[in-house]
C-alpha cells in the first residue's frame, strides 16, 4: 500500500502544492527538544558513554531475569487430580469422591463439579480407581462473593481446606493446562524429575531425596512422587519341608491355588456357533477370605507313607473310595505383603517421577535453583541419572530455535540497512538503535515484574523492525542535507529538529496502539502483556536514542569529513 497505493492517490487528489504547517504541539515539542540536542551534541561522549552503560546493565539485567515457555493462562476453571491409596476398590474410591466432591460445592466461588474415575473403555488416559481427575467449574467473576480476589488466592484456600479430608492427595493445576503437560512428558505437573535407573529400591530412595528437596524450593507446590510402591499383593510361601514329608510336589500346590482362587480353563460350552470357556473355581465369598483358603484341600499321593502325618480323608459320595488330605494353610503361608504399584519404563529403562507444580515465581528460575541443589545434595549410584520434563522442555527447545531465530533476524536487517544506505558507517548507526531498543524492553519486563518468556522474545523480534525505522528517517534526511552542502553540525541539528515529528508519530502510534495489551485483563492476556510490555518500553528508548544518541554517534562517525 505505501509502495504503489499511496504514490497513486496524492497524484489522483492532490493537484496544487501543499503547505507544511506545524501545529501547535509539534512547535511546543521543538522548542523543548532543541536546547536539549545543543546540549547532547556538545557533551557527546558522556550521552555516548551513558546509553553503552544502560546496555551493559540491561545485558545484566537479562542474565538475572526468570524465564518461563509460555505465561500461564488463566482457563477460568480448576482441576485436582486426587490419589488415593493404591488398591482402594472402586466402590471406596467413589465413596471418598462423593465426599470430596461436596466438600469442594461448598465454596461459593465453585459453580459445580464432575470427575473420572480410573479407564474409560477406550484407554488413552488409564489410571486405577484409586486415581480421579476432578473438574471444578467456577462461577462468573461477577458472581463471586468478592469479585476481584485473586483466583490464586481461591486456590490456596482450596488447597488448604481439602487437606483435612483423611485419604487423598491432590494436585491442583487446570484442565488445558494438565493435558498440556502430560503430553508433553507424561507428567500432569509443571515439573517433572525423572530419575532413571535398574533397581527400584534404589530409584524410590533417590526419589525421595528429591522429593523432600524440591519441597523446600520456594514457589515448590503439589510436590509428590509418583506412587510405585504400596499395592497390596497376596505372597503365598510353600512349606517346602512338610511338602516333602506329604510327597507333594510344587506343582500339586500351585495347581490348587490356581484353581481355587484364580480359576482355571476346564473345557467349553457350545452354543450353536457361539463357544464358551468353562473356568472352575471358588465363589467369591470364599475368594476374599483368606482363612478359608487355608483349609482348601489339597490331595496327598496314595502311595505316601500316611503314618504319624496330620492327614484327613474324603469319601466321594457314590462310590465309597476317598483320598488322603492335608489343608492348603499345613503346607503354605499366606500373607499380604506391599509390593510394587507400578514399574514404568522409558527407552527400555525403569524410572521414577518427582512432579511439582510452580507457583508465585518463573519456571526458569525454579527449575535452574533446583537442577543446582540436586546436583550438589543427592549423589546417584552409577549407572542412575536424572532428566528434567514438563514445560520445561518446551521451554529448552524454543530458547534453542530462538538462539537461532533472533541472531538470523537481527543480520537481516542489518543487510536491508546496509543496501538502503551502500554504506557500512550509516547502517551500523542506525542499527545502534536495536540493543537500546532491546534494553528498554528488558527495563519494562523487570519493572512489570515478568518473566522472559516465547511471548516476550516475539516483542523483541518486532520490536528490532520498529526500532530501527526512526533511525532510517534521520539518517537519511542528514545525509540528504550533506549533499545539499550544509556543514555537518547545521544538517544533524537541522535534520533531528526536521524529523522531530515524524519520529514522535512513529513513536507514539506504535506504542499506544499496544497500550490495551499491555493493560488488557481478559482471556489470553497473560500472552499479550509480556509481548506489548516489551514493544512499549522498547520504542521508549529507541525513541530517546533516535532523537538524543543517534545525532551524537553521527557527529563522532562522521568527525573526519569536511564541515
Amino acid at each position: 500500500m505505501s509502495i504503489l497505493l499511496i504514490p497513486g492517490l496524492v497524484v489522483q487528489c492532490i493537484s496544487s502544492r501543499v503547505a507544511d504547517k506545524e501545529s501547535l504541539i509539534v512547535r511546543w515539542a521543538e522548542k523543548i527538544y532543541a536546547p536539549i540536542l545543543d546540549f547532547v551534541l556538545r557533551t557527546r561522549a558522556p550521552m555516548i558513554l551513558l546509553a553503552a552503560v544502560l546496555v551493559g546493565l540491561g545485558l545484566l539485567l537479562m542474565a538475572r531475569m526468570g524465564s518461563e515457555f509460555l505465561p500461564t493462562l488463566d482457563e477460568k476453571d480448576m482441576a485436582v487430580h486426587a490419589l488415593r491409596i493404591p488398591g482402594t476398590s472402586l466402590q471406596q474410591a467413589v465413596e471418598m469422591q462423593h465426599v470430596l466432591e461436596k466438600k469442594i460445592g461448598e465454596f461459593p466461588e465453585v459453580d459445580y463439579v464432575f470427575a473420572k474415575i480410573g479407564t474409560a473403555e477406550i484407554a488413552t488416559d488409564p489410571m486405577p480407581p484409586s486415581v480421579a481427575d476432578v473438574f471444578i467449574i467456577l462461577k462468573p467473576r461477577s458472581q463471586w462473593p468478592n469479585p476481584g480476589r485473586a483466583k490464586a488466592a481461591v486456590v490456596k484456600n482450596l488447597a488448604d481446606y481439602l487437606k483435612g479430608i483423611p485419604g487423598n492427595k491432590y494436585e491442583f493445576t487446570q484442565p488445558i493446562a494438565m493435558r498440556f503437560n502430560e503430553l508433553i512428558a507424561g507428567v500432569r505437573s509443571d515439573v517433572g524429575v525423572k530419575i532413571f535407573g535398574d533397581d527400584m529400591e534404589e530409584l524410590v530412595h533417590a526419589a525421595e531425596e528429591v522429593e523432600h528437596l524440591l519441597a523446600g524450593l520456594p514457589g515448590a507446590t503439589d510436590v509428590r512422587m509418583e506412587q510405585v510402591t504400596g499395592l497390596p499383593v497376596l505372597n503365598i510361601e510353600l512349606k517346602r519341608r512338610e511338602m516333602a514329608r506329604l510327597g507333594l510336589n510344587v506343582s500339586d500346590v500351585q495347581d490348587v491355588v490356581e484353581i481355587a482362587i484364580g480359576g482355571k480353563k476346564a473345557g467349553q460350552i457350545f452354543e450353536q456357533d457361539r463357544r464358551f470357556d468353562l473356568v472352575v473355581r471358588l465363589p467369591e465369598n470364599v475368594r476374599t477370605d483368606m482363612e478359608k483358603w487355608k483349609r482348601i484341600p489339597v490331595a496327598v499321593p496314595e502311595q505316601v507313607d500316611t503314618a504319624g502325618l496330620p492327614l484327613a480323608k474324603i469319601i466321594l459320595p457314590g462310590s465309597g473310595r476317598g483320598f488322603n488330605y492335608v489343608p492348603l494353610g499345613a503346607v503354605a503361608d499366606f500373607k499380604v505383603v506391599m509390593g510394587p504399584n507400578q514399574i514404568t519404563r522409558e527407552n527400555g529403562k525403569r524410572r521414577v517421577v518427582v512432579t511439582a507444580n510452580v507457583r508465585g515465581r518463573d519456571l526458569g528460575s525454579f527449575v535452574k535453583q533446583a537442577e543446582r541443589a540436586i546436583k550438589e545434595q543427592i549423589k546417584l549410584p552409577a549407572g542412575y541419572w536424572i532428566t528434567w520434563g514438563g514445560q520445561f522442555e518446551h521451554l529448552i527447545s524454543a530458547s534453542k530455535r530462538l538462539w537461532v531465530v533472533v541472531p538470523l533476524a537481527l543480520l537481516l536487517i542489518f543487510l536491508l540497512l546496509f543496501t538502503a544506505f551502500g554504506a557500512l558507517k550509516n547502517a551500523l548507526l542506525v542499527f545502534s538503535g536495536v540493543p537500546l531498543a532491546l534494553t528498554g524492553g528488558l527495563y519494562a519486563l523487570w519493572v512489570r515484574d515478568i518473566p522472559l518468556s516465547i511471548s516476550a522474545a516475539v516483542g523483541f523480534i518486532a520490536l528490532s523492525g520498529v526500532a530501527v525505522l526512526n533511525g532510517i528517517v534521520m539518517i537519511s534526511f542528514i545525509d540528504k542535507l550533506r549533499e545539499q552542502g550544509e556543514a555537518l553540525d547545521a544538517s544533524i541539528r537541522q535534520g533531528a529538529l526536521t524529523r522531530l515529528r515524524p519520529v514522535l508519530m512513529t513513536a507514539l502510534v506504535a506504542s499506544l496502539g499496544f497500550v490495551p495489551m499491555a493493560l488488557a485483563t481478559g482471556t489470553g492476556a497473560e500472552v499479550q502483556r509480556p509481548l506489548a510490555t516489551v514493544v512499549i518500553g522498547g520504542i521508549v528508548s529507541s525513541t530517546a536514542l533516535t532523537l538524543l544518541v543517534l545525532p551524537a554517534l553521527y557527529r563522532v562517525f562522521h568527525y573526519s569529513r569536511k564541515n
